[in-house]
């Protein structure tokens, strides 16, 4: 296959992944946080090396854990709290 082909295939499928990341961020929010959530918790257990912690805070949604802790499930991710 020709290297331009194969470079074209690539650009279109780095901007089918952000336009699915976009979508999914502002059609379904919810689900989206609670899967951000449920990836985070494992990687920020206690005793974990400090690349899978820096990992999993990264995947967490800001505010939603708090050593270790989950915010509340009423939690919509706006930040309206503070």
């Amino acid at each position: 296959m020709d290297l331009s082909l194969s470079l074209q295939y690539a650009v279109i499928a780095m901007l089918v992944v952000a336009s699915a990341w976009v979508v999914l961020k502002k059609q379904f929010p919810g689900p989206l946080r609670r899967a951000r959530i449920a990836l985070a918790l494992p990687l920020l257990r206690e005793g974990s090396p400090n690349w899978r912690q820096a990992l999993g805070r990264w995947i967490a949604p800001a505010g939603s854990v708090v050593n270790g802790r989950i915010a509340g499930k009423d939690c919509g991710g706006c930040d309206g709290c503070g």
